[in-house]
């Protein structure tokens, strides 16, 4: 095995469907400082698999973005828009097994009939499609849950921080696998990325805890190695809420105009 080879492999990975902000800067820097202090490789990743949202010049915000904070990755880029096939075999690996079905409910139907929350607080998907054997096309594809998990067998689990966490993706339910408009999910590109590109640890925000549980799920059933998993705390508002695109929280950008420098985001991020 070559000294490249051993090296440890980090990656940042953000939507470009809106300008980066401090929480964004955190995740970056971390990974970014973690590879450099392991002497591993540092990759930068754009999650663009929703056309309907992702733009151009947000991708090119953020390199600019992470330049200006001093962060180097390699080339090229590997964009999630550019790599369907990749995705559409994974899911049809999950065909093969049985493990997918058609779904056409709307998420008004679901929460009209749905008490229960999955681990995003959604309504949880009752099952109604399961079994009726619906055609695929115009239709979001789900897992059948019970059975992946029938399939896999024992407890699926991931060590993070010296403790091993059990999974039990059973409390996403039969979560939607690649969406009508799209023909995936973040949840399988996402792991088929990881695994493609060799990721062998992956540092991100807290918020995608529980989305862990469903990806060693998916590593189970697809044959995919399992990267070591680190869940870092989030930068909050002056609120305590996280930090986030939707809420228009302040850009790396304005702090940039405003006349701050990355030692100074460093410092407001508490990193040396």
């Amino acid at each position: 095995m070559s000294a490249d080879e051993t090296r440890k492999v980090f990656r940042f990975a953000p939507s470009p469907n809106g300008y980066l902000h401090l929480g964004h800067a955190y995740s970056a820097l971390l990974d970014f400082d973690l590879a450099r202090r392991e002497g591993g490789r540092f990759l930068l990743r754009m999650e663009d698999i929703d056309k309907g949202r992702a733009r151009p010049e947000l991708e090119a915000a953020i390199y600019e973005d992470l330049a200006w904070l001093g962060v180097v990755w390699e080339t090229p880029v590997r964009r999630q828009s550019e790599h369907s096939a990749d995705y559409a075999a994974a899911l049809d690996q999950l065909v093969a097994l049985g493990l997918l079905y058609p779904c056409v409910c709307s998420r008004a139907d679901i929460a009209g009939v749905s008490r229960e929350r999955d681990l995003d607080g959604a309504p949880l998907y009752p099952g109604t499609c399961r079994g009726k054997g619906l055609a695929r096309d115009g239709a979001n594809l789900r897992l059948d849950m019970a059975k992946a998990a029938a399939l896999v067998g024992g407890e699926v689990s991931w060590r993070e921080h010296g403790k091993e966490i059990i999974a039990a993706p059973q409390q996403w339910g039969d979560v939607v696998l690649a969406r009508k408009d799209i023909g995936t999910s973040y949840h399988i590109a996402v792991t088929v990325d990881d695994a493609l590109q060799g990721v062998t640890d992956v540092v991100r925000g807290r918020d995608l805890y529980e989305a862990t549980r469903l990806h060693r799920l998916l590593q189970e059933l697809l044959g995919l190695p399992a990267p070591a998993y680190r869940h870092h705390a989030l930068v909050l508002d002056g609120d305590g809420r996280k930090l986030a695109k939707s809420r228009a929280s302040e850009p790396l950008r304005d702090l940039r105009a405003e006349g701050a420098t990355p030692a100074d985001v460093r410092a407001m991020l508490g990193l040396p």
